[in-house]
């Protein structure tokens, strides 16, 4: 499909428009922002690996019955999706202890959980995407309740099987976040990205980083930290 007009430019995307109104083309970049914006740079080569790392994951999720926004990629930084109207949530799924929850809650950073954790913060840049509970949710129809089971649902099952099939490539799933839309034909499907920007990946032994954190703690060799998850995952 031929790319059109640009209908949306975020920290780490660009979505364009195309012939056909239920299809639109993603386009990954290489800027590289955290703490919502405050800190902001490039990453070389980001935007290749993040869409490989994306696509290649959104299609093992369908393979297992998880429907999401994927339908082809198109070169290494662009592929073409369903178009979706976003929820305004990110569903974030903790199986160690790390970033904000250690922090909040006084945690030893790589602490095994007894069980998944899921949180939600309401997707707004300007308010730092502040979190919020089920409550919150229903009370200001960002979800309806059956939508709302029907995420943790897949947040969960999602879980499952990036830990188990990342667990075979030496990776560690610490934590990642989710977020989640409506086809024009009202189905939910998962959308956005999976990749070293969204998820925390520490290497099974050693526990090193091989993710956005070598970006936000400056710990140096970022862009090898992303080829090593695109190498390990894809073999290139």
């Amino acid at each position: 499909m031929d790319k059109r007009e640009q209908i949306y430019e975020g920290k780490a995307k660009i979505v364009y428009a195309t012939e056909d109104p239920d299809y639109c083309i993603v386009r990954y970049k290489d800027d590289a922002t955290a703490f919502n914006g405050l800190k902001k740079g490039t990453i070389a080569g980001k935007g290749a690996v993040n869409n490989r790392v994306t696509n290649h994951l959104m299609h093992l999720l369908e393979s297992r019955g998880i429907p999401t926004h994927y339908v082809r990629e198109l070169d290494d930084r662009e592929t073409l999706v369903k178009r979706v109207r976003i929820i305004p949530l990110e569903v974030i799924v903790r199986n160690l202890a790390a970033g904000s929850m250690a922090k909040r809650l006084g945690l030893e950073e790589g602490l095994e959980l007894k069980k998944p954790v899921l949180e939600f913060s309401y997707k707004n840049d300007e308010l730092g995407d502040p979190m919020v509970n089920e409550d919150h949710i229903l009370a200001l129809a960002f979800a309806t309740e059956k939508e709302l089971e029907i995420i943790k649902a897949y947040a969960l099952r999602i879980d499952e099987i990036l830990t188990a099939y990342l667990a075979e490539a030496g990776i560690r799933l610490v934590d990642f976040k989710l977020e989640f839309g409506k086809t024009a034909g009202g189905t939910l499907v998962l959308a956005d990205e999976i990749s070293p920007d969204t998820c925390r990946f520490w290497d099974a032994d050693t526990n090193e980083k091989l993710d956005k954190d070598r970006f936000r703690r400056d710990l140096g060799q970022v862009e090898g930290a992303y080829r090593e998850i695109l190498r390990r995952l894809l073999d290139v």
